[in-house]
């Protein structure tokens, strides 16, 4: 909608009060400018700690960052790291042990019976 707006001032000349008017926008709407900081550099150190330690899941890589002096929020690290960079960590599959011991049939004595 900013666009639009931009695009009717620049072609009419018209004041961004007017075109707030006629757009039915408010003039703060029209000024806003988003920022965001960059998270390249922490993406990759969020990468290097996943493929060094394979282990280490989104709590431990956030405690791993705050320690090496990263002002960052667990919650950030765990959108970068789950659905940004898509890690995610390996569930280890628990080993299948049997629920009864097992016992050996008897042999057949006859044919036909058991």
């Amino acid at each position: 909608m900013r666009s639009a707006a931009q695009w009717v001032a620049e072609r009419f000349g018209l004041s961004e009060r007017r075109v707030g008017q006629l757009l039915a926008l408010d003039r703060n709407t029209l000024r806003y400018r988003g920022w965001r900081w960059d998270d390249a550099d922490l993406r990759t150190r969020i990468r290097e700690i996943a493929e060094t330690k394979r282990r280490y899941g989104c709590p431990r890589i956030y405690v791993r960052l705050r320690r090496e002096g990263w002002q960052v929020n667990h919650k950030k690290v765990e959108r970068l790291y789950y659905h940004d960079e898509g890690l995610s960590l390996q569930r280890r599959r628990r080993k299948k042990a049997a629920a009864v011991p097992r016992v050996a049939l008897p042999k057949p004595t006859q044919p036909g019976r058991c």
